[in-house]
């Protein structure tokens, strides 16, 4: 692609790197000109009071002191930081209005944990509202239920703490291993089924929904987990099941039915009934929703990208899954951002200096390393347009209450859950996993795919040589960087000639857990295209003084 020049000056920092120390949080606030510093410090102090309502409350004080994950949320802003470096004008709003209601939401989903809880806040009346639900699936069987309370309860508890410290997941990954759960699945399900079997969560709900639209690793996870809310806590628990070739027409009707299941089991533990006015009000804001996401992604496929990085998949996974067009809050950040998009289309605002690729990601993406996505902008000019998780719903549901539309939304709603952020993609066949990899490359003007390609997960690493093989076919510059998901211990290695380039991120040196040990294992010496682990301490392979000397 030809090289897109930033015709305007650039205010604040030039050298971003002597912010930041080994092992520290930033030096000092990032100046970006007096306009964006102070709007950037006035967010960054907008976080901090979300961050003091929820902890003032008595019953959160005690939660604190009660779980292990919740004095990782100390770290907010810290975290928001890296979701803005570099950033200035349009995007940095964009940034801001997408991640403060994020952060809200968060807080939010904490608080009602914590207020139904058995041991802290113990809202019996609060709790027996509640639905807890799997933060791997869409909410969608919610979207009739407006007197319901849906908690996502390993949000908190995993996945957003591991957003905030990067080794919070090591404590449960030991807890899950020891009591013999194997090292080599996906750490995320493992660390949230250690958090169970450490007897870390909240305990509320009047019943539980989990799907399997992630992995065999989560469906190992949720039958324990499962077991343990029915069995100490008489928390009933329902499966709901996507099928696993999820573009085919036979398996929609078994889908739907099943839908239909969820729903009527719901009805029956909370003695709630289901109610279409809510569900098709729900449905025009689903709708609402892909709309700007697909106008979004259309900036983005202009050379003046807009909304992109991690914010972009963060924002999108909240707004889809957790929320599924139960708020109306979301509808009005959605416009607000729009109108940033458009406002920054309109002046050509770019964030780096210049624009030397535009990149598509895909795989399953680190929980560590979301910095590493506006480093790719202002160090290389590689503009992430977008990613694998956020390239999910496109299509339109029945928004309007009629009696063929009633038998539709059962469709609708499997349909949604089939979709959902990992099952859409990491799980269907070749065609959603490989094929649409190349048709968003086209259609976005993508010269370059980075890979994430996370270790332990099955489904990505069978189509290993697909990618290789076809992104040389089409002169695609093909970029690799190896991860185990939750888990940040830098090893960097280089390939032996080949068109693509390998980044290794996880290392064995400092961690207690078996998958490290694993990970060193892969990499091995003196195949055309293969890695060399650089850490002479935990590699296996004795990587000699030269070679060492010789790696970049």
């Amino acid at each position: 692609m030809a090289i897109v020049v930033n015709d305007k000056k650039r205010k604040g920092e030039k050298r971003l790197g002597v912010l930041y120390d080994e092992g520290k949080v930033r030096r000092r606030r990032e100046w970006r000109g007096l306009k964006d510093t102070l709007y950037d410090y006035g967010r960054w102090l907008y976080l901090l009071s979300i961050l003091a309502r929820v902890i003032v409350k008595p019953r959160n004080v005690k939660a604190m002191f009660r779980y292990r994950w919740f004095a990782n949320y100390l770290a907010v802003p810290h975290m928001l930081d890296k979701f803005t470096i570099g950033l200035r004008d349009e995007p940095l709003r964009i940034t801001h209005t997408a991640m403060d209601f994020v952060v809200k939401d968060v807080a939010q989903c904490i608080d009602n944990s914590i207020k139904g809880d058995r041991r802290t806040g113990n809202n019996v009346k609060y709790s027996d509202k509640c639905v807890l639900w799997d933060e791997n699936a869409m909410t969608a069987v919610m979207m009739g239920f407006p007197t319901l309370n849906c908690i996502l309860r390993e949000v908190p508890t995993m996945f957003s703490a591991n957003l905030l410290n990067q080794h919070s997941g090591m404590h449960y990954l030991d807890v899950a291993q020891q009591f013999g759960i194997p090292g080599d699945v996906c750490p995320m399900p493992e660390a949230e089924l250690g958090v169970s079997i450490d007897d870390d969560f909240p305990v509320l709900g009047k019943c539980a929904v989990q799907v399997n639209t992630t992995c065999d690793g989560s469906l190992m996870g949720n039958g324990l987990i499962a077991k343990r809310l029915e069995r100490e806590y008489g928390i009933p628990t329902f499966q709901l099941v996507a099928p696993m070739r999820h573009t085919q027409e036979d398996v929609q009707r078994y889908a739907a039915n099943d839908v239909k299941a969820a729903i009527k089991f719901i009805e029956e533990q909370t003695g709630e009934k289901w109610d279409w006015n809510a569900y098709f009000e729900c449905a025009k804001r689903v709708n609402n929703t892909t709309r700007n996401r697909v106008g979004w992604l259309e900036v983005n496929s202009t050379p003046y990208p807009q909304f992109v990085g991690a914010v972009f998949s963060l924002y999108n996974d909240t707004n889809y899954m957790g929320n599924c067009g139960r708020y109306q809050a979301f509808v009005d950040i959605d416009k607000k951002v729009m109108k940033l998009v458009q406002q920054g289309y309109k002046n050509k605002t770019m964030m780096a200096p210049e624009y030397r690729h535009r990149c598509i990601v895909w795989g399953v993406q680190p929980q560590y390393i979301i910095d590493m996505l506006y480093w790719m902008i202002q160090c290389w000019g590689v503009v992430p347009l977008t990613d694998m998780l956020s390239m999910v719903i496109s299509e339109e549901i029945a928004e309007e209450d009629t009696p063929e539309n009633r038998e539709q939304a059962y469709y609708d709603m499997a349909w949604l859950t089939m979709n959902m952020i990992m099952r859409n993609h990491t799980h269907g066949g070749y065609k959603v996993l490989v094929d649409e990899l190349w048709e968003y490359c086209e259609k976005m003007n993508a010269d370059m795919v980075m890979m994430w390609e996370h270790m332990s997960c099955k489904a990505l690493t069978g189509m290993h040589g697909q990618f290789e093989e076809q992104a040389r076919e089409r002169g695609i510059n093909l970029v690799w960087v190896c991860h185990d998901l939750a888990i940040r211990e830098f090893t960097p290695v280089r390939p032996y000639a080949t068109s693509s380039i390998s980044i290794c991120a996880p290392s064995c040196a400092k961690s207690r857990s078996t998958r490290q040990s694993r990970f060193c294992r892969m990499n091995t010496h003196g195949k055309k295209g293969e890695t060399i682990c650089q850490n002479s301490k935990c590699c296996p392979l004795k990587c000699s003084a030269a070679e060492r000397a010789s790696l970049p």
